[in-house]
């Protein structure tokens, strides 16, 4: 049995730059901040351009990422929304959430019915039923088993965004459902660093990685642009190719490689259709998506993977996004507007 756990995306081109003079910093050359540490159950990297007296922008966003994770997003963290929220199903008094959790939960329920249930956040009691972080990051112990049939469909019976109820800042759920904020909550946090950034008055440019989630700010002090590597499926030591990018951007990849078992050649992985209540068998190894939106990049990425190029590519158009599938062949499908950026 094999177990894996590897990030989706790459950065590249990050070393060796040099700064120039930036425009209104009287002369002096934004100073680079590098930062490689951990929040959201992942690896958070950062490669920064601050204005002198901003070393301290690295230690705050990774704050602002843990505080979004503890307050907010975790299903495993007591006192979060989503715990709470997870606590309360079946209550006749629902659960309190905050504006933001509310508009995150919207948009969820939005893509839930534009893919036609491909994109689901109930489904946390099958999430864990397979429990692939777990088996994955080598926590489990003896041999991975699937769920069996009667097991899975039971949990299955548990799940489904169209027996949610949002009213008045409350949130409704089933008794016996569990929302798992897994595939959106590294966009939501671009999101919100994107909102720290642009009102900073320190960073002047930025890349950060947040898993598998890349978010791109500002310009280099070089003017050069912002190069994200998108990583093989099957070498993670090679890219299938990289996205040239000036300015803000957002690019997420989900992908069969990131959290996985491999039993008698067989892989099991972590993204689980929610028809079927089993990882995703649409003959894709990984999708990448290219938005200004990190909510519409991390969703959509997932979303697609389980859809397929066909209606991925459809469900991307109507939301305005470039989107680029790799298919378990090797094979390599994307968007038209992916080409003006993708080079291999």
């Amino acid at each position: 049995m094999k177990n894996f756990f590897k990030a989706g995306v790459c950065l590249m081109g990050l070393l060796g730059l040099t700064g120039l003079v930036c425009g209104g910093c009287r002369g002096a050359e934004p100073e680079r901040v590098q930062n490689t540490d951990t929040a959201m159950g992942t690896v958070v990297q950062q490669n920064l351009y601050v204005r002198s007296g901003g070393e301290k922008e690295a230690e705050e966003i990774l704050k602002l990422l843990r505080g979004l994770e503890e307050q907010q997003l975790s299903r495993r963290l007591e006192g979060s929304e989503v715990w709470n929220v997870n606590a309360a199903a079946g209550s006749e008094e629902g659960c309190p959430v905050s504006a933001d959790l509310e508009a995150l939960l919207e948009d969820c329920l939005s893509l839930w019915k534009q893919s036609e249930g491909a994109f689901d956040v109930t489904l946390g009691e099958v999430i864990a039923l397979w429990d692939m972080d777990g088996w994955a990051l080598g926590e489990r112990e003896g041999v991975f088993t699937p769920p069996d049939e009667e097991t899975l469909q039971d949990a299955l019976g548990r799940c489904g965004s169209g027996r949610l109820e949002l009213a008045e800042g409350r949130l409704f759920l089933p008794e016996g459902m569990k929302l798992d904020l897994g595939a959106v909550g590294k966009g939501a946090a671009l999101d919100c660093l994107l909102g720290y950034l642009a009102e900073s008055e320190k960073i002047t440019g930025a890349v950060i990685s947040v898993g598998g989630s890349v978010l791109t700010y500002g310009d280099k002090p070089d003017g050069s642009p912002w190069k994200v590597g998108i990583r093989d499926p099957r070498d993670s030591s090679a890219n299938m190719g990289v996205l040239t990018l000036e300015g803000q951007w957002c690019v997420s990849t989900s992908g069969d490689y990131e959290r996985f078992v491999e039993v008698d050649g067989v892989r099991y992985h972590h993204i689980l259709d929610p028809a079927t209540g089993r990882p995703a068998d649409s003959g894709t190894a990984g999708v990448t998506v290219l938005s200004k939106s990190g909510f519409d990049s991390d969703a959509l990425s997932t979303a697609c993977f389980i859809l397929g190029p066909e209606k991925g590519m459809e469900l991307a158009e109507r939301y305005g996004v470039e989107v680029l599938f790799v298919g378990t062949d090797g094979s390599i499908q994307m968007s038209p507007g992916m080409e003006a950026y993708f080079r291999d």
